[in-house]
């Protein structure tokens, strides 16, 4: 499959030629509430616009909260906002231990500790996330670790319908 390349703030994403967000099979039920997120060390932007249209165009309300998101303002946001699941993002390589900060901090608190959270992006410095990584990630209590690719926001997709499912 021949890809593009895009490259933005020394981050790449490569999708198919042929890619357009709307191009994504729309397997999810529409309507969520959905809080959107950096985690606590990552500056970067396009990528939260980015989800944010994608998660707009398929129904969904989205309240997005920005870059360098602590783990106690997510949680305070959580509260504020009754999300239906949460999205973080990061593409600085340190989203494995920012998400494991912030996942861990929204179970240990009454209320939010079954609320559904992916994570996704650049989750270490070397690239994709090894299975150790999306395991430790799993075990803090991340519902689904994804990558940076398009078959990943297939994934984000299909978690959000199976999300909406159970509730």
């Amino acid at each position: 499959m021949r890809r593009k390349e895009f490259r933005a703030e020394n981050c790449r994403l490569l999708l198919p030629l042929d890619f357009r967000p709307g191009s994504v099979r729309r397997n999810m039920v529409e309507g969520m509430k959905i809080l959107l997120s950096g985690t606590a060390s990552d500056s970067h932007t396009w990528n939260l616009v980015y989800l944010r249209l994608f998660l707009e165009e398929r129904g969904h309300d989205v309240v997005a909260l920005g870059p360098c998101v602590s783990p106690s303002l997510l949680t305070a946001a959580c509260r504020r906002h009754s999300p239906d699941a949460v999205v973080l993002s990061s593409v600085n390589g340190h989203g494995y231990r920012d998400a494991s900060a912030a996942v861990r901090r929204l179970r240990a608190e009454p209320g939010l500790a079954a609320l559904p959270v992916a994570v996704g992006g650049k989750l270490g410095a070397a690239g994709r996330s090894g299975e150790a990584e999306a395991a430790g990630l799993r075990e803090a209590g991340c519902g689904a670790v994804l990558g940076d690719g398009a078959d990943d926001l297939e994934a984000l997709c299909a978690f959000l319908a199976a999300v909406r499912v159970a509730a």
